[in-house]
Formats: C-alpha cells, structure tokens, sequence
C-alpha cells in the first residue's frame, strides 16, 4: 500500500470520526436537551479536531475539567456573588492560573473550559445564585457526553497504533508563561469588570473571546485574528441561516440531525483535506452549532442572533487592536520579559 493510500484512509477515517461523533452529540442534545444541552456538538467536535489521537491522558484531562467546572458551580452556589470585590479577584486568579496552563500543551483543553466556566458561571451567578448549579451542571453534562463521544470513536474508529511519547514540553520557560498570563490579564479583565458591573449578558460571548484570544493578542497579530474572526463566525452565521431555514421546513429530530451530518461531513473533509485552512473551517462549524443549538433551545430569532454576533466581534477586533497596541508601546518595568 502507498503513503498516498494510507493518508487517504487515516483521513477518511477522521472525517468519519468526525461526523459521527457531532452527529451523535447533536441526536442527544435534541433529544434530552439538558440545561447547555447544545454546548455537548461543540466540544465533542473542538476534542475530535484539537485531540485526534486518545489516550488515557487525554480522557483524564477532559475529565478533570468537568469536575472543576462542577466544583466552582458549587462554590458560586455557597453565596460568594454576594461580595463583588472577592468575586472579581477570584474570577482573576483563577483566570490567570487558566492563562498560564493554557501555554503547557498537556492542559490546553482543560484551560479552554476552566476559562468558559470561570467567566460564565460567575457571571450568571450574579443575579440568581442557585443558577451557578444548574449551569455548572449543563456544562458539566455536555463536557461529559462530549468525553464519552470522544472516547467511543476512537475505540471505534482508532488511529493507526502508536506509542503515546507524552505531550510536549511548554514552548516558554515558566517565567515568561507567567509574564503572558499576566499580560493576557490586562487585556481581558477590565472588558470582564466592564461586563459584570453592567450585566450585559448579550455580550458574554464576546466577553468570552477577548479572555480567549488574550494570549494570542499582539500588535502584529491582532488585526489577522479580528480578521479571521469575522470572517469565520460570518461563514459560519451564514451557513446557519441557511441551515435553520431549511430545518424549519422538516422540524423533525431524525432530519436536523442527518442533516448536521451531511454538514459536518463537508466540514470534516476541509478541514482534514486543507490543514492550513482548518481553523476557519472548525470555527465556521461551531459558530453554526452554536447559533442553532442555542436558538432551537430559546426559540429565539437566528437572524438577528446572527448579526448581533458579527457585531460583538467587530468590537471585539476593534478592542485587540487598541489594546495590543496600547500595551506594546508602554515602556513599563512589569511588561518586560
């Protein structure tokens, strides 16, 4: 058999993974529709892309954040969004803390959703702290259907046997992975105060990307990620509307999900068979799980969800930009590596 062969089969074999596995996550979510119950597609299809070889490291890590993300459910619960003051500082710490595991690649994915629960919950927590419970639940719930997907098809649908070596070493010494969390930190946490002194929940998740993309933010690249942000949440707003309109016609469980399997299939072969292109086709995806998902769930209006998120990250891009530029042309002691 020729290399050619085998790379076709190991990419067929993903893109099959792929399918089936947000095929499944989307047929649960519809069907016993939990509290998030259209978070579980959008992890279980960021693991298959992010993690595409499991190992008990991986489930552990997966797993771990599940529960932490209960943890802090129960922490919020206990009346702690009473003292705004210690709230901020703890949603601080604890996201500088997600910052500086997010830069080990043994941690990332658990990073990813320590920080999603770090802002969200808090945040909902606010004006009803019995909420924090059921959302860290929801959550908790999808982490855990997305975990058990993934793990089901790779038992299924392995990858090619290999020995797992370990994950990588942090590409930056300690040091400096402290210095980027502390930098990530003035840039994300005076929108985070902005948004939870106001309470503007229609801007969680633009909240949720400047947090996010923190550490990614330099002068250099804060334009080319806005740009890629549009551009991909558009396609991806786009493709649901498109999607919405035509399950409108079928409103049926067995169509919308053999119908996000023709679209995850689509998906699936760009961003296996264009590597380079991947990212804006992953973030396509899941800005259209996202949009459908939550508007099946609130009976809401997918248009305007659409262009209100297009919106949030024209002023997200517009924030990078300034506040990567502000930082860089600061000659402060504390900002130098």
């Amino acid at each position: 058999m020729s290399d050619n062969d085998r790379i076709d089969n190991a990419t067929q074999r993903r893109i099959l993974r792929f399918t089936i596995g947000v095929s499944l996550a989307v047929f649960l979510a519809a069907w016993i529709n939990w509290s998030l119950a259209f978070v579980a597609p959008v992890f279980t299809a960021k693991f298959l892309v992010d993690k595409p070889k499991a190992h008990k490291e991986t489930v552990y890590e997966l797993l771990l954040a599940m529960i932490a993300t209960m943890g802090l459910g129960l922490l919020l619960s206990g009346g702690i969004t009473q003292y705004p003051i210690i709230l901020l500082l703890a949603v601080g710490l604890m996201m500088i803390w997600g910052y500086y595991l997010f830069t080990d690649p043994k941690w990332n994915l658990f990073a990813t959703i320590l920080l999603i629960a770090v802002l969200m919950l808090p945040f909902m927590a606010i004006g009803n702290p019995a909420m924090s419970v059921i959302l860290a639940s929801g959550l908790a719930t999808s982490g855990a259907v997305a975990v058990s997907i993934f793990t089901l098809m790779h038992i299924y649908l392995p990858e090619p046997e290999s020995q797992f070596e370990g994950y990588a070493e942090p590409p930056i010494g300690t040091q400096q992975r402290w210095h980027a969390s502390f930098r990530a930190m003035l840039i994300s946490f005076p929108v985070v105060c902005f948004f939870f002194i106001f309470q503007i929940s229609e801007a969680l998740l633009t909240m949720m990307f400047v947090a996010l993309l923190s550490l990614m933010i330099t002068a250099e690249k804060s334009v080319k990620l806005s740009v890629f942000l549009i551009i991909s949440n558009g396609i991806g707003g786009l493709l649901a509307i498109a999607a919405f309109s035509i399950l409108a016609i079928v409103p049926n469980i067995w169509f919308y999900t053999a119908f996000i399997a023709l679209l995850a299939i689509i998906i699936g072969k760009k961003i296996y068979t264009i590597p380079e292109k991947a990212p804006v086709f992953a973030t396509a995806f899941s800005t259209l799980l996202v949009l459908i998902g939550s508007t099946l769930m609130s009976s809401g209006d997918i248009d305007s969800n659409t262009f209100i998120r297009i919106f949030q990250l024209v002023m997200v891009g517009t924030y990078m930009i300034v506040a990567s530029l502000f930082l860089e042309t600061r000659q402060w002691k504390f900002l130098q590596t």
